[in-house]
C-alpha cells in the first residue's frame, strides 16, 4: 500500500471515531445529529492530529454525504464555488474546512449563504479557540465543540487495530513489543496522526524476518530520533519526574528545573508537563509573583500551538522564570486550612445579613437585613461580621514577605485588622 496509514486508518464511520466520546459516544450530540439525519455546520477545535478530520469523515460516510476538504490558507475562492456547485446537485455535501481561522472576507462572504440555506454542511476545523479567531459572522451560524486530547490508551487502541485490521491497516504481519507501544503514545503527544506516521516509519523501514515485521523499542526510538524515558508498569516513574520537577523549582534550582523539564519534553509529555507547571505556578510561585501565574498559561498555550521540538522554548523560559521567580505558598496554605476547618465544623449557617435577598419572600425571613455596603463608607470597608458565628476569629491567610505584591497585601491586611480594633 503506498497511502499513508493515516489516511488509510481515517474513520468511515462514526463507530471508528476513536476517542472524543464526549461528541461521538452513545446519546452525544454528533452521533444523535447524524442518527436523526439532521446535520448543523460546526467548528471542531483543539490540538493536531485528535480527531477533526476523523470526525468530518465519519459524519459523511456514516451519512452516505459528498465529502471535499477545503484549506482556507492554501485553496482559492474557485475551489469554493466549484464545491458549492457540486453542493447543488449532490443532495447534500459535507465540507471539512480546515484552518477557518485563516477564512478571508472574500470566502467568507461566499460561504455564509451557503450555510444558511444549508446547501454545505461545514465542519471547520481550527486548532485556535474560535470564539477569539473566528469572525461573529461565522461563528452564529454554527455549532462550536471542543475536542479533547486523546490519552495514551487511545492512542494505543488506535495503534493496535491498524496492526490487526488487514482492510485499513498492515496487510502484512506486523508485531510490536509493549514497551515499544508505550514509547509512541507517550512521544507523540496525543496527536494520532503522528502516532500512525511514526508507525508507519518503523514499519515501512523494517524488513521483514520469518515472514512478519517485528518493531521493537530501539526501532522506534531510531525512527523517531528520540530516546526513551523508561517508566514502570504502573508509571512510578514518570511521576518521580514530575515531582523532581515541582521541588527542584520550589527549591529555586534552575539547573535541576531544566534537566527534569528536558526528560519529560524527550519522553513527548507535552500534556503532563503543561498540567504540573501551572500547579507550580499557583501552588509555589503564588502571591510572591502573580505575574508568572499568566506567563505560565500563556508559555502553555502557545508551546501547544507549536507542539514539539520547538515546544521546548517557551517551556525554557517558563521553567527558568518559575524556578528564579519567589516563593509563597499562602494562598495554598490558607485554602487548605479553610477546607480542613469545612470538614471539622461542616455547612455553618451563613449569617443572614448576607443572604440573598433578591427572591420574594425573603424579606420576611430576615435575609439581607443590616447588611452595610462598603463603598458606601470612606475607607470602603466597614466594620460587620461575615463569618458563620463558629469560625469568627479564624486567621487562614498568612502573608509571606518574598514578593512585592504579596507585601502590598499583607500591609492592607494589617490596616484592615487595626480598624477592625477600632
Amino acid at each position: 500500500m503506498t497511502e499513508a496509514l493515516a489516511l488509510r486508518m481515517r474513520p468511515k464511520t462514526i463507530d471508528q471515531v476513536i476517542g472524543q466520546t464526549h461528541l461521538v459516544g452513545e446519546g452525544k450530540i454528533i452521533r444523535r445529529m447524524v442518527e436523526a439525519g439532521r446535520l448543523s455546520s460546526m467548528i471542531l477545535y483543539g490540538p493536531p492530529g485528535i480527531g477533526k478530520t476523523s470526525i468530518a469523515s465519519a459524519i459523511a460516510g456514516t451519512t452516505d454525504y459528498a465529502f471535499r476538504i477545503f484549506n482556507a490558507t492554501t485553496d482559492s475562492k474557485k475551489r469554493l464555488q466549484e464545491i458549492a456547485e457540486e453542493a447543488k446537485f449532490s443532495g447534500g455535501l459535507v465540507l471539512l474546512l480546515d484552518e477557518i481561522h485563516r477564512l478571508d472576507k472574500t470566502k467568507q462572504d461566499f460561504l455564509l449563504p451557503l450555510l444558511e440555506q444549508g446547501t454545505i454542511t461545514m465542519i471547520g476545523a481550527t486548532t485556535e479557540n474560535p470564539f477569539f479567531s473566528v469572525t461573529p459572522a461565522i461563528r452564529s451560524r454554527v455549532q462550536i465543540f471542543e475536542l479533547e486530547p486523546l490519552s495514551i490508551d487511545q492512542i494505543k487502541e488506535a495503534l493496535q487495530e491498524a496492526l490487526t485490521d488487514k482492510d485499513r491497516g498492515y496487510q502484512e504481519a506486523v508485531t510490536i513489543d509493549e514497551d515499544a507501544l508505550d514509547f509512541i503514545a507517550t512521544s507523540t503527544n496525543g496527536d494520532l496522526r503522528s502516532a500512525y506516521n511514526s508507525l508507519d516509519l518503523a514499519v515501512l523501514s523494517t524488513k521483514e524476518e520469518d515472514g512478519k515485521i517485528h518493531i521493537t523499542k530501539d526501532i522506534m526510538e531510531n525512527s523517531l530520533q528520540r530516546s526513551y524515558i523508561a517508566m514502570d508498569k504502573d508509571g512510578d516513574g514518570h511521576y518521580d519526574v514530575l515531582s523532581a520537577l515541582q521541588k527542584s523549582i520550589r527549591g529555586s534550582d534552575v539547573n535541576a528545573s531544566l534537566h527534569y523539564a528536558a526528560r519529560l519534553i524527550e519522553a513527548g509529555d507535552l500534556n503532563s508537563l503543561a498540567r504540573r507547571l501551572l500547579v507550580i505556578a499557583y501552588e509555589d510561585i503564588g502571591l510572591a509573583n502573580p505575574d508568572a501565574q499568566v506567563h505560565t498559561l500563556t508559555a502553555i498555550e502557545t508551546a501547544k500551538q507549536l507542539g514539539f521540538p520547538e515546544a521546548r522554548i517557551p517551556i525554557a523560559n517558563i521553567v527558568i522564570d518559575l524556578a528564579l521567580s519567589p516563593k509563597s505558598n499562602s494562598a495554598y496554605m490558607a485554602m487548605n486550612q479553610a477546607l480542613n476547618d469545612l470538614k471539622s465544623s461542616g455547612h455553618l449557617a451563613i449569617p443572614r445579613h448576607l443572604r440573598d435577598g433578591h427572591y420574594k419572600g425573603s424579606q420576611e425571613l430576615g435575609n439581607a437585613q443590616g447588611y452595610r455596603y462598603p463603598h458606601d463608607y470612606p475607607e470602603k470597608w466597614v466594620k460587620q461580621d461575615y463569618l458563620p458565628e463558629k469560625l469568627r476569629g479564624v486567621d487562614y491567610f498568612k502573608p509571606n514577605n518574598t514578593g512585592k505584591y504579596e507585601r502590598a497585601l499583607a500591609l492592607n491586611k494589617e490596616r484592615i485588622e487595626d480598624l477592625s480594633k477600632k
